[in-house]
């Protein structure tokens, strides 16, 4: 996006939404139309038809000095002129309320709703083209006619600070700065990948998050969000992977749930869901960094509330048992992916909101007073490897595990974790120790079955726990300043 044009001033965050919303829905319908048309009769586009993106202006010019604030978000560092264009408004209209809200509260700003120099995408808004058969011409053919997405102007520049002004992504050559993190086309990519990768739609998606690498850790969430939408918790709807959805008053919803097409999708995800979206996802990432990086880059467009990883890990320490905790303080990255935009030399420091909900859970889970649970939940540095045979290297990895005074092991929690910290996300571990590779405690299939049994209801509802701590208190204390750069843009 190079130019914005057509502003119209607004006076109210619900007035923004709503005129992004409408404009963004003219786009769309032009588009859907134009596509089906040329689909169904052979009826080109005219020539130079645009179909674009709304943008979204936030202008700052006070009359003194900018006032000192502490706040994690919804401020700003300097005068000027903020702009951001924005994919599907409908889906982010709580979120663009709140932040503008913020900004109207704190300060005297204008805001005005425009058009953005970014088409969308075709592909992006098939779902919704019923009765279109894209499959009626070749793609080569389409993608001469409409516009697609180009991966060139597809970047995290922002986020990753490679920025200068917002020309990379929202300016007009004019020095005007980034308003969010991610424009509309980083916006839906991610969206469209969500929804292929978890078998789930991007309005499912809740603000809390959980991640696991187990498929057993799914099947007790299963349990225990059925139950929870029963008793009265305040949650409304459980949707499984490939638009299974029950309610508290749907026979036999367990059985339905675990029928679910969950095994066509990479990494299919739970959503227990609740007003406002304030419940709970559950995202099965499998085993390794890869998966971790990839569903966390699409994740963090949704700008969730936070984060967690409740997994298994190898102990790396004599006096840790199976079935013992790990909470992390401290990552040892060792699982590349990241190494290229965020140097490892950068600390990922740990979240104490999180830190102290993830305690606080499992002391009220298990029932266990301090000193009793401290025996079995350790807090510690977690490495996290990219080779899960490292254990064949071990000669080579030691002397870096004994510097690091690492106590856990697994493949993912650093790559959250770091991801986290790059977009701003709160994140946390809590890690099940399921075998201790230097001490001779393998994973035997019977010592395994056992291991499962006994913790994995525990070690879920810890996770859960933790998360409805926020719920209940509200998520605003969970956004640390710590996560900010120095030259933020005012949207979380």
């Amino acid at each position: 996006m190079t130019g914005a044009t057509g502003w119209q001033t607004v006076k109210a965050p619900a007035d923004a939404v709503a005129l992004l919303t409408t404009r963004y829905q003219e786009s769309a319908d032009a588009l859907r139309a134009a596509f089906k048309a040329y689909v169904d009769a052979g009826v080109p586009p005219s020539p130079g038809q645009h179909y674009p993106y709304p943008a979204l202006r936030v202008t700052y010019d006070p009359k003194g000095a900018v006032p000192p604030l502490s706040s994690a978000f919804g401020k700003f560092d300097a005068p000027g002129t903020y702009i951001t264009d924005v994919a599907r408004p409908a889906l982010f209209a709580d979120y663009l309320t709140e932040q503008l809200s913020l900004l109207i509260d704190r300060y005297d700003v204008e805001i005005a709703v425009g058009w953005s120099d970014d088409n969308i995408p075709y592909p992006y808004i098939l779902d919704s083209a019923k009765g279109v058969d894209a499959e009626a011409k070749p793609p080569s053919e389409l993608a001469h006619l409409f516009p697609t997405p180009d991966l060139a102007t597809i970047n995290d520049a922002i986020a990753d600070g490679d920025h200068v002004t917002a020309s990379s992504m929202a300016g007009a050559g004019d020095g005007s700065q980034a308003l969010s993190l991610f424009g509309a086309l980083r916006t839906d990519y991610s969206l469209q990948r969500l929804k292929h990768y978890t078998g789930t739609s991007p309005e499912d998606f809740q603000q809390f998050i959980l991640f696991t690498n187990y498929q057993r850790y799914m099947d007790e969430f299963v349990d225990i969000g059925i139950a929870k939408l029963k008793d009265g918790s305040g949650y409304t709807e459980f949707v499984a992977p490939g638009d299974v959805r029950v309610t508290a008053d749907t026979d036999g919803a367990e059985g339905t749930v675990q029928q679910s097409p969950w095994r066509r999708f990479q990494m299919p995800a739970y959503h227990l869901k609740a007003p406002g979206g304030c419940g709970i996802t559950l995202v099965n990432i499998g085993v390794g960094p890869s998966n971790a990086k990839t569903i966390t880059d699409h994740l963090a467009v949704l700008r969730p509330q936070c984060w967690l990883m409740v997994g298994h890990c190898g102990g790396l320490r004599h006096s840790q048992r199976l079935g013992d905790y790990v909470l992390a303080h401290a990552y040892l990255r060792r699982d590349k992916v990241l190494d290229g935009v965020l140097p490892t030399e950068v600390p990922i420091p740990p979240i104490a909101e999180i830190q102290q909900a993830l305690f606080e859970a499992a002391a009220t889970v298990t029932g266990e007073k301090n000193k009793v649970l401290k025996k079995r939940l350790r807090t510690g540095t977690v490495v996290t490897h990219a080779d899960r045979n490292w254990e064949i290297r071990f000669q080579e990895e030691a002397r870096v595990l004994d510097k690091a005074r690492a106590i856990g092991i697994d493949m993912e929690s650093a790559t959250i974790a770091a991801n986290g910290y790059r977009f701003r996300v709160p994140y946390g571990t809590l890690l099940c120790v399921s075998d201790k590779p230097l001490h001779g405690e393998i994973k035997l299939p019977g010592a395994a079955n056992r291991f499962y049994e006994r913790a994995i209801a525990e070690h879920m509802k810890i996770g859960i726990e933790a998360l409805e701590v926020f719920r209940r208190d509200g998520a605003a204390s969970l956004h640390s300043r710590k996560l900010r750069s120095f030259d933020e843009p005012p949207f979380r």
